[in-house]
């Protein structure tokens, strides 16, 4: 499609400025006030002007990198060649503007870390427009769900589908593979009970595992009719979410009736 639509306006420029010269030079003038302006101004000017205007954009929009950061910022969709890409787990280094806007909207290049759904990790970037708004939300550190090309993986694109369960599927698989998690504890938080729990005591024994830090805490869980239950988690943590489990904090868990000590905290991954 991009290849029909970069050489549908080729030839659409072309015709344009072959009708331009064909007018030009086989122009008669129609009497001794016609000086043989008429000849190269006038209403055939119109095409080459608007194919002079047409052409750059066309292959703007159907090229790589700023085209399609400017298609998903109209569309709101990842372009063509990711929109069915792997998802992977995309954790921000850097980000810089690159000069580029749309409608006063900078379009911002991301460098990340990005862990496939092989669990291999791999250094890319990808390019997109965002809202000044939303310009303090980009901090390194932020994880993003991304889409990739498994042939070609110096470019991704941060995935527009709207589809959280992917998102939360390969972050799943991520934590388990880092032994942050199990399969057990998953089932647990998606079929318990979810309640509020108060941070009684909280521990941090030294332990760390891929730059995450082992966390001990102690809760008092408040069960749906009102009555509460103490229960002990171990957690590995990232740096930035270690303030969400200060003693005091009230955090959102799950837990099955017929199991109460395994506790399950559900903490926001960019919080």
């Amino acid at each position: 499609m991009k290849n029909i639509a970069r050489s549908l306006a080729a030839a659409f420029l072309v015709l344009s400025i072959g009708y331009y010269l064909w007018h030009g030079l086989t122009y008669t003038s129609y009497g001794p006030f016609d000086d043989g302006t008429l000849a190269w101004v006038g209403p055939q000017m119109a095409l080459p002007l608007i194919a002079l205007t047409i052409v750059p954009i066309v292959f703007v929009f159907t090229g790589d990198g700023i085209g399609e950061g400017i298609m998903a910022a109209f569309t709101g969709n990842n372009s063509s060649a990711f929109r069915d890409g792997l998802v992977g787990i995309g954790t921000i280094k850097s980000f810089r503007q690159t000069g580029l806007t749309v409608n006063d909207q900078p379009q911002i290049r991301i460098d990340f870390s990005v862990e496939g759904v092989d669990g291999k990790i791999f250094h890319s970037h990808a390019k997109m427009i965002v809202p000044l708004t939303e310009l303090a939300l980009l901090q390194p550190g932020v994880v993003l769900p991304v889409r990739y090309l498994p042939d070609r993986t110096d470019k991704v694109e941060v995935d527009r589908s709207g589809d959280m369960s992917a998102a939360q599927r390969a972050m799943n698989e991520s934590m388990i593979r880092k032994g942050f998690t199990t399969k057990a504890k998953l089932d647990i938080a998606e079929r318990g009970i979810t309640a509020q729990a108060v941070v009684q005591s909280l521990a941090v024994p030294g332990e760390i595992r891929n730059g995450y830090s082992k966390i001990e805490l102690g809760l008092v869980v408040t069960r749906p009719d009102g009555t509460t239950f103490t229960a002990s988690v171990d957690k590995f943590l990232p740096p930035a979410s270690v303030a969400q489990v200060q003693v005091g904090r009230i955090i959102q868990v799950h837990y099955l009736p017929e199991n109460e000590q395994e506790v399950v905290i559900a903490l926001q991954v960019n919080a």
